[in-house]
C-alpha cells in the first residue's frame, strides 16, 4: 500500500478508502444488500491486514448501524493511532427547522451521537455530507470550528456540492480564523467525470485533497458483461444515477473490460488505475475479500498516457444526478 498526506492535514491516508456504506443493518436501515456486523468484521480486518488505513462511514448509512459495527471493528482490530476515520452529517430536519435549533447545535448533536456509535473521543476527518440549502453557511462553518476547537474532530470535509460552495465556505473560514475544509468527496468515475470542469482544478490549486464516492459507479465499472450482484441487482439510488446514461456509459465500460484482458487483471484495477491518476484516494466500498484485492492491487498498476486516452476518449458530457441534481430538495435517505 503507499500512502499520501490528505490536502492540507497532517494525516497520512492509504491511497485507497475503504467506504462503509455496505456495511449496517440491512433489515433497519435503507438498503438490503449491506453486510451485518460479523461479515463486516471479516472485510475490515482484511483491509487493514492489506494496509488500508482510511475508513469513511456516515450517521446517515443504515440508521447509524455502520458507524456502530466499523467502530467496533477498528477498536478491536487496530490502535487508535493506526487508522483513519471520516464520518459524515446530513442537513438539519424540518423538525429543527421549526424547533430553531441553530446549525452549530445540530452539528454538535449529530457529532456526539456519532462518537457515541464509534466508541470513539474524536474522529480524523467530519464531513458536511450535502449542502444544507436552509442553514447558513456562518453557521455551519462555525459549528464545524468548535467541532475542532473541541477536540471531537482533527479536520474537517465536505461533500456533494460545487466548487463555488467550498471556495465560499474555504474563503469566508480563512477571512475569520476558522477551520478550512481539507477534502471534498464528490461523485467522480470514468462514466461520470463532471468533476473535472471546475472542482479539479479548484482543489489543485488549492491542495485539497479529493476522495470521491462511486469510484466504480456501483459495480458498474468491475463487472464483465453478464456478472451480476446484489446491489446491482437491488441498489435503486445507482440505478438512479446511471440508468439514463447506460448506452453512452456502456461504451466505456467496454473498453475498461478490453484493457483489463488485454493486461491480465480486473476491471476494478483498471478503473482505480485511471481514477488514481486523478485524485488523493478514492473511496471504495467492499463487500467482499475480492473487492479489497482489486482496489489495492490497483494502487501499484501503471496506465500508459495512451492507455488514459483510450479510456477516456467516449466520455460524453453527463446531468448532474443525486443529491447534486436536486438543487436544495435533498431527502435524507438519498445520501451516498
Amino acid at each position: 500500500m503507499k500512502y499520501v498526506t490528505l490536502g492540507n492535514s497532517q494525516l497520512k491516508v492509504s491511497r485507497i478508502c475503504m467506504g462503509c456504506m455496505g456495511f449496517g443493518n440491512a433489515v433497519t436501515g435503507q438498503h438490503s444488500w449491506t453486510l451485518n456486523e460479523e461479515q463486516t468484521r471479516e472485510i475490515i480486518k482484511h483491509g487493514l491486514e492489506l494496509g488500508i488505513n482510511f475508513y469513511d462511514t456516515a450517521i446517515a448509512y443504515q440508521n447509524g448501524t455502520s458507524e456502530q459495527f466499523v467502530g467496533k471493528a477498528l477498536r478491536d482490530f487496530a490502535k487508535r493511532n493506526d487508522y483513519v476515520i471520516a464520518t459524515k452529517f446530513t442537513p438539519r430536519t424540518q423538525q429543527e427547522i421549526d424547533e430553531n435549533v441553530s446549525g452549530q447545535q445540530h452539528i454538535a448533536n449529530l457529532l456526539d451521537q456519532s462518537l457515541k456509535n464509534l466508541g470513539m473521543d474524536y474522529v480524523d476527518l467530519y464531513i458536511y455530507h450535502m449542502w444544507d440549502y436552509h442553514t447558513p453557511m456562518e453557521e455551519i462553518m462555525e459549528g464545524l470550528h468548535s467541532a475542532v476547537k473541541a477536540g471531537k474532530a482533527r479536520y474537517i470535509g465536505i461533500s456533494n456540492c460545487f466548487a463555488w460552495q467550498l471556495a465560499k465556505a474555504n474563503f469566508y473560514a480563512r477571512e475569520n480564523n476558522l477551520t478550512e475544509f481539507v477534502s471534498v468527496q464528490g461523485h467522480y468515475n470514468l462514466i461520470f467525470r463532471e468533476e473535472e470542469r471546475e472542482m479539479s482544478p479548484f482543489c489543485k490549486d488549492q491542495n485539497i485533497a479529493m476522495t470521491p464516492y462511486s469510484a466504480l459507479a456501483g459495480g458498474r465499472l468491475s463487472k464483465h458483461r453478464g456478472e451480476t450482484s446484489k446491489r446491482l441487482a437491488e441498489d435503486s439510488y445507482a440505478k438512479f444515477k446511471y440508468d439514463a446514461t447506460a448506452e453512452a456509459d456502456g461504451k466505456i465500460i467496454r473498453r475498461v473490460e478490453e484493457l483489463a484482458d488485454k493486461r491480465g487483471v480486473s476491471m476494478t484495477e483498471i478503473s482505480l488505475a485511471w481514477l488514481l491518476t486523478k485524485v488523493t484516494a478514492p473511496v471504495v466500498g467492499a463487500t467482499k475479500f475480492s473487492h479489497i484485492d482489486g482496489a489495492v492491487k490497483a494502487v501499484d498498476l501503471v496506465l500508459s498516457q495512451e492507455e488514459i486516452d483510450y479510456l477516456e476518449e467516449l466520455y460524453v458530457p453527463h446531468a448532474l444526478v443525486g443529491v447534486m441534481a436536486q438543487n436544495g430538495k435533498q431527502k435524507a435517505g438519498n445520501v451516498v
